[in-house]
């Protein structure tokens, strides 16, 4: 079974409460999505595998550990998504990025595809989904159907805020992978949004409503 990670770091915890407030507008908000991301990155990299490489400082030659490459994708699922990928950029600039479009039906509250494109040697990465909210657990478990179809094996899923309800889910569908959470919050209310969440995350990135 996959591993779930609660970040507990004070800079994470504050900032996500940041977020969440009502009066943030949408420059502050886009601002905090991106700090946590990139604050999240840096753990959910801890694994990444090294190497030794010899390199010459302007003292002497020496050897020192490197990335073993930087096979590393991002895939974001559209829209909200976006929002996550600059600050891990910031730490991992040669990543490739890849995209799947998702919307939510709004009587079933299910999945429906309308986009995804990834880099051409999926198969061969590291692949960080990303996403700020984890609710039902639908969109997660579809974009990681659709890139398992495609070869994608090596997968993280990382999100801001997420429910049991989708931890739960998520977890069943696809127990290889682990999940990494700046906020684990209550539950799910009626309309399939998380408590005490932070509202529509696209909304306040892109200033929809």
């Amino acid at each position: 079974m996959g591993k779930v990670y609660v970040f507990d770091h004070p800079l994470i915890q504050h900032k996500t409460a940041l977020m969440r407030k009502k009066e943030t507008s949408v420059k502050d908000f886009r601002e905090l999505v991106r700090e946590v991301a990139m604050l999240m990155t840096f753990e959910a990299t801890r694994s990444l595998p090294l190497q030794s490489v010899e390199i010459e400082t302007p003292m002497c030659r020496t050897t020192m550990n490197m990335l073993r490459g930087e096979d590393i994708a991002i895939v974001p699922i559209l829209r909200a998504g976006l929002g996550m990928v600059d600050g891990m950029l910031a730490l991992i600039p040669n990543a490739k990025v890849g995209h799947i479009g998702l919307y939510r039906d709004p009587e079933t509250h299910l999945p429906v595809e309308y986009y995804c494109k990834l880099p051409s040697d999926i198969e061969k990465r590291e692949i960080f989904v990303v996403d700020p909210m984890l609710a039902t657990g639908g969109s997660a478990v579809a974009a990681i159907d659709f890139i398992k179809q495609r070869g994608g094996r090596k997968i993280i899923f990382m999100c801001l805020i997420a429910a049991p309800e989708g931890i739960e889910v998520l977890q069943k569908a696809h127990p290889d992978v682990d999940i990494f959470i700046a906020a684990k919050d209550e539950n799910l209310n009626d309309h399939a949004y998380i408590v005490p969440g932070l509202g529509d995350a696209g909304d306040r990135l892109y200033g929809t409503k």
